[in-house]
């Protein structure tokens, strides 16, 4: 006899619980310049926020704890990448010195 889907599919609730430090980590680096951020890491913390949030729908039963971690994941990964790219690629002009 074999398990029923929502509970093969079930997701334990410390999981995304513990995946919160990761998000709160990369708040943390929101004051970080952006030269010290990573394409790489930034990159990971996005796409995978994206992936595991479309998983985390269509899980049985809804655990709306892992579709937020992943979404804020998506979303400060996301943002991170912005503000590297920014840098990297729009750097702000310097002031014109004032002619005497």
């Amino acid at each position: 006899m074999t398990a029923p889907v929502s509970k093969l599919l079930e997701v334990h609730f410390w999981a995304p619980t513990f995946k919160w430090v990761i998000s709160i980590a990369n708040v943390a680096d929101f004051s970080k310049p952006p030269e010290q951020l990573s394409y790489p890491h930034q990159t990971v913390v996005a796409i995978s926020g994206l992936i595991w949030s479309r998983y985390s729908t269509q899980i049985i039963p809804k655990n709306l704890n892992l579709v937020s971690v992943n979404l804020t994941m998506a979303a400060t990964g996301f943002y991170q990448l912005s503000r590297k790219i920014q840098h990297d690629y729009y750097p702000e002009p310097e002031p014109a010195e004032a002619k005497e």
